[in-house]
């Protein structure tokens, strides 16, 4: 057994440090969600006159139950189709060997490098023609037009670590392409399946332009939107706002959560493959 040095208890105080600087905006967070409006006390000062109305507050002013039923309903669904289109598409990229494959993967990619805001002003031309404007499918389409691109490469990667001799052994037994994949392979890719998930989750849940730029106007807002109704340029109710955001993140957080093993391994083994 190694013994204790002091090289080991640098790192343990490094870790203890790095955990406090990661903890201490939580602290805030819930801090100043639980103090009272007219309290002048420090953020970091703890509370000593607690109360919850803020989230009453919050829940009520912001309408943070239809906030969430709209994030939650533009969330699920852009999700799933980023899911079904990217793995479905990254298959053939990944087991095909011509040379147009190696090309359309490059296409795919070339969504990782133009920046979104170029695109914004036609989106929107286009959300507008279409008579959605309003209405939170438009998110839908648009985040899956902009997060497929990194879901394909992310599927990619992992399906090449994936062996033939699965593929072989379905063909054998009489099964096609496409039985193969959701039968074989899309189990076997449940780990990056989790990745792609709860990182697409996280950039929905929290986008704030887009929802802004497309349910503006309606009483359909998603909860940054709604939660930004509690700044303005003259008052700015920031106890009412961090009730709003303890509100909001408990649902991420629990997913994130209840899949930090499968996201951990998804992520290693993209890499390792």
């Amino acid at each position: 057994m190694n013994r204790y040095s002091w090289r080991t208890f640098i790192l343990e105080a490094v870790m203890v440090l790095v955990g406090v600087l990661f903890f201490l905006p939580v602290y805030i967070l819930v801090n100043l969600a639980l103090k009272r409006p007219d309290d002048p006390s420090s953020p970091l000062a703890p509370v000593t006159d607690l109360t919850f109305q803020n989230f009453s507050d919050a829940w009520n002013q912001a309408n943070l139950g239809q906030a969430l039923l709209t994030s939650a309903f533009v969330t699920v669904f852009s999700v799933l189709v980023i899911v079904a289109i990217s793995a479905l598409a990254a298959y053939p990229l990944a087991r095909v060997t011509k040379g147009w494959s190696k090309w359309l993967f490059f296409l795919f990619m070339l969504g990782l490098l133009l920046p979104f805001q170029l695109a914004l002003i036609p989106l929107y031309t286009t959300i507008r023609d279409l008579g959605l404007l309003g209405n939170p499918v438009s998110l839908v389409l648009y985040y899956a037009g902009l997060q497929v691109p990194f879901s394909v490469f992310l599927y990619t990667g992992f399906i090449r670590a994936v062996p033939l001799d699965y593929e072989e052994a379905a063909a054998i037994d009489g099964a096609g392409p496409m039985r193969s994949f959701f039968s074989v392979i899309f189990p076997l890719v449940r780990p990056i399946t989790g990745t792609v998930i709860i990182l697409n989750v996280l950039h929905v849940w929290n986008d704030f332009l887009t929802p802004l730029l497309y349910l503006s106007g309606s009483n359909q807002q998603t909860v940054p939107v709604a939660l930004f109704s509690f700044v303005s340029q003259y008052v700015s109710q920031w106890n009412l706002v961090f009730a709003g955001l303890v509100i909001t993140i408990a649902p991420i957080l629990i997913a994130y959560f209840a899949m930090q093993k499968t996201i951990i391994k998804g992520f290693a083994s993209g890499l390792k493959g």
